[in-house]
């Protein structure tokens, strides 16, 4: 039986490169045949990172079968992974989020979840010596999530720790590493082809603050006026989304990777009240500038209030 690696829906960088670095890992040195899955169209960044180091893009599946033999990647989050996963064969986790709880397995499971700024790190430890018999691309896939979680280390959860590793495979890949980034975030950036409810969706997660539940959407650019200047539309469009995915409300947050800031879009009282509590900010029209806020899962997730 091939295993099933894959991580959550809306596949971003670490994600995609995730689950082909631990697909490689099973089935090249392990012996353990696995292949990389996704559960959706991987962004633009991640699209670029395929065909940059000449990934064939993994299969996109829809949901697992009942005992299908699955390793989990950079997610623990059951409301981010299929509909069965309850009844599959989880056989291992592998990430950096908080621990959400109700995901269910057949048995004892190999579970690492560390501190670090993407799971693709985390591999490259728990691979020992044997990550030096990494190929090029799966070196490259290595450093495009942590250049991309990291937001080329300037997210406040970069750890020492990804930043020498990073530093480490550019050497190795002979890369000029503030290139490159800039390369992946002009990948990311390039947003033109995607509708509002697209956009919004695509770097999301959800999350609830009692009983508000929240879509919790994080779009990271070199060229925020190109998202800035949709935002008419793309505030119509968050009443949509929120209905159609069972939501109370979508929170859109546009960081500036180059400022190191985030625009949160304000198109109702509910948005203004949460900028306002969440975030000491004084809102006046339809956008706030939160001075600093570059990460979801630091800065964002945990501070907000209703």
């Amino acid at each position: 039986m091939t295993i099933k690696v894959f991580g959550h829906k809306a596949p971003d960088t670490d994600t995609t490169g995730s689950a082909l670095i631990w697909a490689w890992y099973l089935s090249e040195i392990k012996g353990t045949p696995a292949q990389a899955k996704l559960l959706g169209e991987p962004n633009t960044e991640a699209a670029f990172v395929l065909e940059k180091w000449s990934f064939d893009k993994p299969e996109i599946i829809a949901d697992v079968a009942d005992d299908e033999q699955v390793v989990i990647v950079d997610t623990n989050n059951p409301a981010e992974l299929p509909a069965n996963i309850n009844n599959a064969d989880i056989l291992a986790i592998i990430d950096h989020h908080k621990l959400v709880g109700g995901l269910e397995t057949k048995g004892p499971i190999d579970i690492t979840i560390r501190p670090l700024a993407c799971a693709a790190t985390i591999m490259h430890d728990l691979m020992g010596d044997d990550a030096a018999k990494m190929p090029d691309n799966i070196k490259g896939a290595m450093l495009s999530c942590i250049l991309s979680d990291t937001l080329e280390f300037r997210s406040p959860t970069t750890t020492d720790h990804d930043k020498a590793l990073a530093v480490k495979l550019a050497s190795e890949l002979n890369l000029d590493l503030s290139t490159y980034a800039s390369e992946m975030f002009e990948a990311k950036s390039d947003v033109s082809e995607f509708s509002d409810a697209e956009l919004l969706r695509m770097d999301s997660k959800e999350y609830a603050v009692g009983d508000t539940k929240f879509r919790v959407s994080v779009l990271e650019t070199t060229a925020p006026k190109i998202v800035l200047d949709r935002k008419a539309s793309l505030m119509n469009s968050m009443t949509d989304v929120a209905t159609e995915d069972g939501v109370d409300q979508v929170l859109l947050f546009v960081v500036d990777i180059l400022n190191e800031e985030a625009t949160m879009l304000i198109p109702n009282d509910l948005t203004k009240a949460v900028a306002e509590k969440s975030f000491s900010a004084t809102v006046e029209g339809d956008t706030v500038v939160l001075p600093g806020v570059m990460s979801r899962k630091k800065q964002i997730i945990p501070n907000l209030v209703v």
